[in-house]
């Protein structure tokens, strides 16, 4: 790396969360996926062009879920220093946002070139996320109810008082199961295992732990944040799709199944991650359209060197002049705030 990211990019960065969440809150609950991910992903691209930076794009957007993309290698930032990774998900939870339900949100993460890990063909991730106090006791390799076990004694509280964040998908109830056994509250979500793996990270936000197979683009995105706030997290691949293990054994042999720290994950202490709500959650509000015209948006930004992290409360007045994007069939814009 040549360039060092020394200005608090992060606060330029929330914009871009900013206008894809003002974008893609248009079609909260519309049954449609595909258009609020594509009004997203066109309102990111459109203002990360703007913002001084030469990045590419390491973690693409789409590719899994079949969306349209920023994809992999595109070039962001108006190619001025610092030479930058790019980490995106325009649309973290589609269908939470399709159908209206809470913790959709968008999100991007960048660090200096050469930083992020690059996941290739691994498509899942087996991963595992504490608070800064739980850190040295987790251990991916041991079962549920041990890592609760140590999790608690670190946390200096009883099992029975933590909160496991899992997707609720099949492959989990073995998972599912062993947390019940061990006596932990368990919080089943469709989707959203970064935003999972965001509360688990901050102390008081009711999720303690996050466990189970989410996606690994998301698992480096939600690195950032991990290691920018201090937590833990451990991930190992985790292919759920027959061509994804063909392609896993074939690249990656015997490596395909090591452990992987955030020192691994994110290889530089200089990160950056910001988030806006889309829809309403525990966490980040969504995006609130009021009569007077006004909309107004709720924003986390992270810094790894300095640990500092901020809630930015967006009031946006929407003018002519402040939109751009794709016209849709009847002539109507799709909103993105620059």
């Amino acid at each position: 790396m040549t360039d060092r990211v020394f200005r608090n990019l992060g606060m330029e960065l929330v914009r871009v969360t900013e206008a894809a969440a003002l974008s893609a809150a248009r079609f909260m609950g519309t049954g449609d996926k595909e258009a609020g991910d594509g009004a997203a992903v066109d309102a990111m691209r459109a203002v990360l062009q703007a913002i001084d930076m030469d990045g590419i794009v390491v973690i693409g957007e789409g590719e899994k879920d079949e969306a349209p993309m920023l994809y992999n290698g595109e070039r962001v930032g108006n190619g001025s220093p610092p030479a930058v990774d790019v980490a995106v998900d325009p649309v973290e939870g589609t269908r939470l946002l399709a159908f209206g339900r809470p913790n959709s949100i968008a999100v991007i993460a960048v660090a200096p070139r050469g930083s992020f890990w690059e996941p290739g063909p691994s498509l899942y991730m087996d991963k595992i996320v504490v608070e800064k106090a739980a850190a040295a006791a987790i251990d991916i390799t041991l079962p549920p109810a041990e890592n609760l076990h140590r999790i608690a004694a670190a946390l200096g509280r009883p099992v029975s008082d933590l909160t496991v964040f899992v997707l609720d998908k099949p492959r989990h109830q073995g998972l599912i199961n062993d947390i019940r056994k061990a006596g932990a509250r368990i919080s089943l979500q469709t989707d959203g295992d970064v935003m999972g793996a965001l509360m688990a990270a901050i102390p008081g936000t009711g999720i303690d732990v996050l466990m189970g197979i989410g996606g690994t683009p998301e698992g480096v995105i939600a690195a950032a944040a991990v290691k920018a706030i201090g937590g833990g997290m451990q991930g190992r691949r985790a292919p759920q799709k027959d061509y994804e293990k063909a392609a896993l054994a074939a690249g990656e042999g015997d490596d395909a199944g090591r452990i992987l720290t955030l020192d691994d994950l994110v290889r530089s202490e200089d990160a950056f991650f910001a988030a806006t709500g889309i829809t309403d959650g525990p966490f980040l509000e969504g995006v609130h359209f009021d009569r007077a015209g006004g909309v107004t948006t709720h924003s986390i930004v992270i810094r790894a060197v300095t640990g500092s992290i901020r809630y930015v409360k967006g009031i946006h007045q929407l003018r002519p002049e402040h939109v751009f994007g794709r016209m849709d069939t009847q002539g109507a814009v799709q909103i993105a705030v620059r």
